[in-house]
């Protein structure tokens, strides 16, 4: 699947995990797992707890996305 297939959600860092997952928060309060996508991890951009993120998530399988973008 594509990254242009994919719905893109706002949400909230709340735990980053080991081997590089991490637990977003979505703004409907939905939590999933999500992993850093290709661009990110090639350009070093590093994500902490409490950031603001655009996830995209499948609509096959909401429960894990790609964390796709940083806000300020």
């Amino acid at each position: 699947m594509a990254r242009d297939d994919l719905a893109q959600m706002d949400g909230k860092i709340v735990d980053a995990s080991a081997g590089g997952l991490y637990k977003v928060e979505l703004d409907n309060k939905v939590v999933i797992t999500a992993k850093l996508c290709g661009k990110m991890r090639r350009f070093n951009i590093r994500v902490l707890v409490g950031d603001r993120v655009t996830v995209g998530v499948s609509p096959y399988d909401p429960s894990h996305g790609l964390i796709m973008f940083r806000h300020k």
